[in-house]
């Protein structure tokens, strides 16, 4: 009972913590980097980068096999074990998944968490399933959004194909059938380095009841401070400030610490 009660007290501290969460967009084996989903340069290897943010402290790690599904093949199974002997962090694989039995490879791996976005709008009932084999904490929705005329839009493939779905449509809807977590990108922000789209962060994160990570937009620790003071997002996601050193995640906590920010040091 003793060890039960010390389990529950850490998860609980764990959950009230923010999360830093670099994000690994691989191509060709190699991570890459872009301004609005185009014009993408290369990063680095990807199993030495996970390598090091999990020594440099990050709380988890996002891997998005980015053009498996525009390519119509399965995530590389091979690359996922070697980032997963890396690590000892929570870590999320996305890219190509479309049914139960790629989740489960996927989490064979060493995935903890699995990201599902295009084949999920084509099929909402994966989420259902998945969270019905696996566990909801087990199944994360990214959604590629982008502001349009009449509103917010699910986009999919990589952001190349733009649908008729409204955003907090469609999250609410993945919430209700057991998806355990957003992964919401603003297109229109990805890149840019002008901060967060703290405006549609907090309309999603106060419309839903689990976790939203924030992505797209990260140019500067405040950055960072300003998602979490204006949102309440459970975590915040980028990539190129990472990967290029613009940011380093042991200051950026450190920052986050002193402005009063619940994080994990």
């Amino acid at each position: 009972m003793e060890f039960a009660q010390t389990e529950f007290y850490l998860t609980s501290s764990i959950l009230l913590s923010k999360r830093i969460i670099p994000c690994l967009d691989v191509k060709d084996g190699r991570t890459v980097k872009g301004i609005n989903f185009v014009d993408l340069r290369d990063a680095g290897d990807p199993v030495e980068l996970a390598w090091q943010y999990s020594n440099q402290g990050a709380d988890e790690l996002v891997f998005l096999d980015i053009t498996a599904t525009h390519e119509k093949r399965k995530t590389t199974i091979e690359m996922v074990k070697s980032v997963a002997r890396q690590i000892n962090i929570p870590f999320t694989i996305g890219g190509g998944i479309s049914e139960l039995k790629d989740a489960e490879a996927l989490l064979n791996a060493g995935a903890d968490k699995i990201s599902i976005n295009s084949a999920a709008v084509r099929n909402p009932q994966l989420i259902d399933d998945l969270a019905k084999a696996f566990g909801v904490q087990f199944v994360v929705l990214a959604v590629d959004t982008k502001h349009l005329v009449h509103g917010d839009f699910v986009h999919l493939n990589g952001g190349r194909i733009a649908t008729e779905l409204q955003t907090q449509d469609w999250i609410k809807n993945a919430e209700e059938r057991g998806a355990g977590e957003i992964l919401l990108t603003s297109m229109d922000k990805d890149g840019t380095k002008s901060g967060f789209d703290n405006t549609l962060l907090k309309q999603i994160n106060d419309m839903v009841s689990i976790p939203v990570i924030a992505s797209g937009g990260a140019g500067s620790s405040q950055d960072f401070v300003d998602v979490f003071k204006k949102t309440d997002v459970d975590a915040a996601l980028a990539a190129s400030v990472f990967h290029y050193g613009e940011i380093l995640i042991p200051e950026l906590k450190q920052l986050l610490k002193d402005k009063n920010i619940e994080i994990r040091i």
